[in-house]
């Protein structure tokens, strides 16, 4: 069906709204609906990447202001992993933007790493207890503490630092190679890995998101795969989307929008692994 510029810019716009809406509300980031719906808008591929980086580093920037400001981000662990994510991002996307690795291939990462964050997003998070810091955590002085809803401070170590600096490195590539944040990967690195607690490493990642976006947008710039016309109305839409979700969300049943949510993403992730394997992309 033939579609104008001005029905493509409006029906854009309110895909992104929409997926800033879902990405605030459930934490997995709009990315991961931008990317499909330019595909399904019948844009490249390459693109549709390029496009949903820059989505990611503006809803990214106005949230982790908030977060560093009510004193939860580590900002020191966050500077420090973004070394990793910032490598790993710059690899990831001058693979695919030097068309080093088939679109179809790339389509069906993008399906898996859906499946693994939605699956990811069910899982419970058990609080983590322990206090005790690795000795390359203290060496960094990577430790911190978050403020308590009864107004104290609780402290946390940091362990395993190394296995979380090498898992930043593989969620930076999967940002580059995808435009997503790679946020739940982030998450686990810090969550499973170097045993942060969960408010902490959910702030964090969100903090290191944009950075890692910028990276792998820089290397999509110099391809050419950024276009003004489609990145305007994604950012407004993605930026309005999640500011609405912020304040949807103190009134809302996240549980159930999230496992909503998860369902639709995989449905998604299933139909880019079929096109991908079938070359469709």
């Amino acid at each position: 069906m033939f579609m104008t510029t001005l029905t493509f810019t409006i029906v854009l716009f309110i895909g992104s709204i929409l997926a800033g809406l879902l990405g605030s509300l459930t934490g997995l980031g709009g990315g991961v609906i931008i990317v499909p719906l330019l595909t399904y808008l019948g844009v490249d591929f390459h693109y549709a990447i390029g496009t949903a980086l820059v989505a990611v580093i503006a809803t990214s920037s106005g949230s982790a202001a908030a977060y560093v400001k009510e004193g939860v981000t580590n900002l020191r662990m966050g500077m420090f992993l973004e070394i990793a994510t910032t490598i790993g991002a710059v690899f990831g996307a001058l693979l695919v933007a030097s068309r080093l690795i088939p679109t179809a291939v790339v389509a069906i990462l993008f399906g898996i790493i859906l499946i693994l964050s939605a699956v990811n997003s069910w899982r419970k998070k058990a609080p983590i207890e322990e206090h005790v810091c690795s000795k390359m955590g203290k060496k960094f002085k990577l430790t911190g503490t978050y403020p308590a809803s009864d107004g104290t401070h609780i402290k946390y170590g940091v362990k395993n630092v190394i296995g979380g600096f090498f898992m930043m490195m593989l969620a930076g590539v999967i940002s580059g190679l995808l435009g997503i944040g790679a946020g739940a990967m982030k998450v686990i690195a810090m969550d499973n890995i170097m045993r942060v607690p969960f408010k902490v490493s959910t702030t964090t990642s969100n903090f290191m998101i944009g950075v890692t976006a910028t990276a792998g947008a820089f290397i999509y710039l110099q391809n050419g795969y950024i276009h003004p016309a489609l990145c305007m109305p994604v950012m407004i839409g993605v930026l309005l989307g999640a500011i609405a979700g912020s304040k949807i969300l103190l009134q809302s049943n996240t549980a159930k929008l999230r496992f909503g949510f998860s369902i639709f993403i995989l449905l998604v992730a299933l139909d880019m692994i079929y096109k991908g394997w079938t070359g469709q992309i």
